[in-house]
């Protein structure tokens, strides 16, 4: 049995395989800001000294972490359905991801600010420092910086498993690519050509992800040692001026 490899069916559905990127690419980019801002805070709540608040994000993180993906796309979608909350197919797909990153990406984050000393926080404590500013410059900047590359495969891995939103009929990729297929028949061309625009895709969120990583990574350093200088400023004038008036 011989099969020929035949793309010119597919020629007409390219603005529609494009907007299928698009819409892949939204999904993604949406999620990953909201869930990484619900892990980050996540991740200090369940770092808090609170039992009831830690309790509820830790089992928030074990449901999210331990159910596919699939099944919590089905849950928002039909399952609140059928206590008459609907919603649209695109907001369900993006709250799943949201979801399910904010789990992961709370998981990731937190074992950054567990890598943070716990000397560097108490000079910061001991310098006077605000409980923000000690959150924000001391814990999370470092802590990003640590953790950056797991949080960017998890975002990698997530625009990948927006496949899954293809089951509710969100038009992404593979939704697409569903489409294309039955009406062309060109099942092997379809997928071949949706599997190098998922590879497309994956360099691309790559490459900005690493562009990005060097930028923040840059201006962290920056600004960490110009902070560190003047700290350093501060305690030589102390010193001097202890040592000073005690001649």
């Amino acid at each position: 049995m011989t099969y020929s490899l035949d793309f010119s069916a597919l020629v007409p559905y390219w603005p529609v395989f494009l907007r299928g990127a698009w819409l892949t690419l939204k999904m993604t980019a949406v999620a990953v800001v909201i869930g990484t801002l619900l892990g980050i805070a996540v991740a200090f709540i369940k770092r808090a000294r609170v039992p009831l608040f830690s309790s509820l994000c830790a089992a928030y993180i074990e449901v999210i972490r331990n159910t596919p993906f699939l099944v919590q796309i089905f849950v928002l979608y039909f399952g609140l359905a059928s206590l008459e909350i609907r919603m649209p197919t695109f907001a369900a797909a993006v709250l799943a991801m949201v979801v399910n990153i904010g789990a992961y990406s709370a998981e990731i984050i937190r074992a950054g600010l567990d890598s943070i000393p716990k000397g560097q926080i108490e000079a910061a404590q001991c310098l006077g420092l605000s409980k923000w500013r000690i959150g924000w410059h001391v814990m999370l900047q470092p802590a990003l910086e640590n953790v950056y590359p797991a949080l960017t495969s998890q975002y990698l891995l997530m625009m990948q498993a927006s496949a899954m939103a293809s089951q509710i009929s969100a038009e992404e990729l593979t939704a697409i690519a569903n489409t294309v297929q039955s009406d062309t028949f060109r099942s092997l061309e379809t997928y071949l050509v949706i599997a190098a625009l998922y590879v497309t895709l994956s360099v691309a969120i790559k490459w900005v992800s690493a562009l990005v990583g060097r930028v923040i990574v840059k201006r962290t350093r920056v600004l960490r040692a110009a902070r560190a200088s003047s700290v350093e400023r501060r305690a030589m004038q102390v010193d001097v001026a202890v040592h000073g008036g005690a001649a």
